[in-house]
């Protein structure tokens, strides 16, 4: 197929977007007239009655043959006609019976259809539509009216897709293509039809088109595309279209059409897409669009202004697709920058080997080592048997990764003098542990470290939005990168900042994200702490995240065990240079005995000491140890009721006025207190039975008292503004007896779990409840 004779007749010249033209579909008058009469036709729709598109139905059918003698003239009389019911299929290619016999023994091909008419004369048969074939005529009889209009419709349609499937199968010339195309264009925006199909079927044929003549130029692209705008705006591209369009956008990432015409397109795709699973090539399109603008000459600038449009103006993005979408096509194309890394290591095909046909096993490339740059503490510890006095390099095999580790001589030595002890190892010597990350030398290509940019860059832009944080957040909890990705530099130290928004968001959804999305696998907070592989700095952003996770976790005493048995070091040496937060971690772990041996307490007591807001914090903890003691003192009342109105602070003076060793009964109801009291009631030992009727007691407070007063027998949490959140928590309650959520939020989900997971519960009282 040869257009380069007429590549000038097409449409008009689309010249390339300069830097002072609008982006993103803000046009003058003068370069909205540039783009051709095609998209000016956008809003040309059919308007009456619609009907859908027919593929098969009963109908009564009629064949007419013409006479050629008198005899045959008065057999074909109307008082002779003789009707069959058939059950018509209108296939791709022409009109067929379910029961081949009679009239329908033939099918009847479009193409042998001269025409199509709804029967007008007078006497003519009721609801009857005529096709004119070669030698005679068809009469198709209907049931009523709207059936016989949406026979005849549907008819036409198929009949015409049919002609321009055989006209489009072998072009000669561009201008008759383009004229072509226009015309099937207008005919699917008019057509009384309304069906996927409809806008779908002028697609494919284009498509099929362009996949059989890859001889066009590029001014001949854009002048097709130019022509298929209008069905574009509602309709999503079919894969070889979307593979026309991809090459588009990489030859010619400044053109006009990737700006004008692309924009809609790719905007729907990001509103509407539900799974690019079944339809990847929209993905990939998406993915080279978002490229090709990061190709101008505002790069960047560009596609912010392109997210910012999809985000809207407003404070909550009125799309819940968007973000999804968004992702994953970051995702695709971070994978994408790795995915020859990927293949080294796991010998697996790629997409491009799939798509083509994977190579022999005989062919593929050997596996890539991959050097490890900087020293990590875990494989420092798997080295602890090693006594020899030299530099040593060996070769680890981990999780398929070949990694080439350099040790010295005097990390060995600490290492091995602790091997055999079943104490716990010198935390001084793991104080001298560089906490510097572990990075891979992984180079990338040119054209892969652009896309790393751009699409991280994206991920950057996601993360400044309120509304959409939490869901980005759990989107990345599980760790949707690559193990290459995560080893390169690079990568991990332009990904700090989406991580470093998750620690600065108050809200829980967010912030608990960080942390691994299930028992045995790492989070951001493992990878970003000291020692860990994406780690570039002293620690200042594992003490942000500390800080964030300890104001809202409820498991304070787990988090703070996981701590002390993994990054006790790194705390202690942030402690050590005047970090408030680990001076308040390392005085928590005294204040819950979380540390039991008596070395390691002595150098967390050394550590706080050694400056000067550890010194008054630990004064501080040494105060309230003494407080606690001689409240948890033996003697005192069994039973306790505080006046109604009383507050936070009123139960706290009161408490601390002389020892509750033996309260076992507490009744807190119709008080003032809130979850803030809750830091005073797990101080009591012998608590048996509370009562926190209509109280402001939330949430927060429920979460501590489950995690402390594991004793407790009697809740009663009648009227107070506690939810599902708090109530889940009561389930390590174990000698939980009886239980009051009457007038609460509880759900009924909940309420089962409860009942599940709570086998000593014989009391419950769920009135005024969802679960009721």
């Amino acid at each position: 197929m040869d257009f380069s004779s007429s590549c000038g007749g097409g449409g008009s010249d689309h010249r390339q977007i300069e830097e002072s033209k609008p982006l993103l579909g803000e046009m003058s008058a003068t370069e909205g007239n540039k783009m051709g009469a095609a998209l000016c036709r956008r809003g040309v729709h059919c308007s009456g009655m619609r009907y859908k598109l027919l593929q098969e139905g009963d109908i009564q059918v009629c064949v007419i043959r013409h006479p050629r003698t008198f005899l045959s003239k008065i057999l074909t009389s109307k008082f002779l006609r003789r009707w069959e019911p058939h059950h018509l299929t209108l296939a791709d290619n022409s009109l067929t019976s379910a029961t081949p016999t009679g009239y329908m023994e033939n099918s009847i091909s479009y193409s042998s259809i001269e025409d199509v008419q709804l029967l007008s004369w007078e006497n003519a048969p009721k609801y009857c539509l005529q096709l004119t074939i070669p030698g005679g005529t068809v009469l198709l009889q209907a049931a009523n009216s709207y059936l016989r209009d949406q026979w005849f419709h549907s008819l036409q349609w198929k009949k015409k897709i049919y002609k321009y499937k055989k006209v489009l199968s072998n072009p000669s010339r561009l201008e008759v293509v383009l004229k072509e195309i226009r015309t099937l264009v207008d005919m699917a925006l008019t057509s009384p039809l309304q069906d996927e199909s409809i806008h779908q079927a002028p697609l494919e044929i284009v498509s099929k088109l362009l996949s059989e003549n890859n001889n066009l130029t590029t001014q001949e692209h854009e002048n097709i595309i130019v022509a298929l705008a209008p069905l574009l705006e509602n309709n999503h591209p079919p894969p070889d279209l979307c593979e026309f369009f991809c090459k588009h956008c990489r030859e010619r990432p400044r053109s006009m059409v990737v700006i004008e015409v692309f924009t809609p397109v790719v905007q729907r795709i990001l509103k509407h897409n539900m799974d690019f699973g079944k339809c990847p090539r929209l993905r990939l399109f998406t993915q080279e669009y978002i490229l090709a603008l990061n190709e101008l000459n505002a790069g960047m600038e560009v596609v912010k202004k392109f997210i910012h449009s999809m985000h809207g103006p407003t404070g909550q993005c009125p799309h819940p697709r968007v973000l999804p979408n968004l992702v994953a096509v970051c995702l695709a194309a971070i994978y994408s920058c790795y995915e020859e890394f990927i293949n080294s290591r796991d010998n697996s095909p790629s997409l491009k080997e799939i798509r083509n046909g994977c190579q022999q096993p005989c062919d593929r490339k050997p596996n890539l080592p991959l050097r490890l740059l900087h020293t990590s503490p875990d494989l420092v510890s798997q080295e602890a048997t090693l006594t020899e006095s030299r530099l040593k390099s060996v070769i680890v095999t981990s999780n398929e990764i070949h990694v080439e580790v350099e040790r010295n001589n005097t990390a060995n030595q600490k290492m091995t003098a602790n091997v055999g002890n079943d104490s716990e190892p010198n935390l001084i010597d793991c104080l001298m542990v560089s906490p510097t990350c572990s990075t891979m030398s992984i180079e990338l290509s040119a054209q892969a470290d652009r896309i790393l940019g751009c699409y991280v860059e994206i991920l950057k832009m996601l993360s400044d939005y309120d509304d959409w944080r939490p869901a980005l957040a759990s989107l990345l909890q599980p760790i949707p990168f690559p193990k290459e990705a995560l080893a390169h530099e690079k990568f991990t130290k332009e990904l700090k900042y989406v991580i470093q928004r998750f620690a600065e968001d108050p809200r829980q959804e967010v912030h608990s994200c960080l942390l691994s999305v299930r028992a045995g696998k790492d989070g951001w907070f493992q990878l970003y702490s000291p020692g860990g592989v994406a780690c570039d700095d002293d620690g200042e952003l594992f003490a942000s995240m500390v800080h964030i996770l300890m104001g809202s976790c409820y498991k304070t005493k787990k988090f703070l065990l996981s701590l002390a048995e993994n990054k006790l070091g790194p705390c202690m040496l942030l402690a050590l240079r005047g970090n408030q937060t680990m001076v308040e971690i390392l005085c928590l772990m005294l204040e819950y005995n979380i540390i039991d041996n008596k070395d390691t307490q002595l150098q967390i007591i050394s550590t706080l000491e050694s400056t000067d807001v550890g010194k008054k914090m630990y004064e501080q903890l040494c105060d309230r140890q003494r407080e606690l003691k001689e409240l948890q003192r033996k003697g005192g009342p069994t039973r306790l009721t505080l006046p109604s109105k009383s507050t936070d602070a009123d139960l706290a003076r009161l408490l601390s006025s002389g020892s509750f060793g033996n309260l076992e009964n507490l009744s807190l109801a119709f008080t003032n207190v809130t979850s803030a009291c809750a830091e005073h009631l797990i101080k009591l030992p012998s608590l048996k039975q509370l009562n926190l009727w209509s109280t402001q007691f939330g949430d927060a407070g429920l979460r501590l008292l489950s995690e402390h007063l594991t004793m407790l027998q009697v809740l009663n949490l009648c009227e107070t503004p506690v939810t599902d959140a708090g109530l889940l928590a009561l389930s390590s309650m174990k000698s939980l007896c009886s239980l009051n959520m009457n007038s609460t939020k509880l759900t009924a989900d909940t309420y089962e779990d409860l009942k599940a997971k709570l086998p000593n519960l014989k009391e419950v009282d769920v009135r005024y409840t969802e679960a009721w």
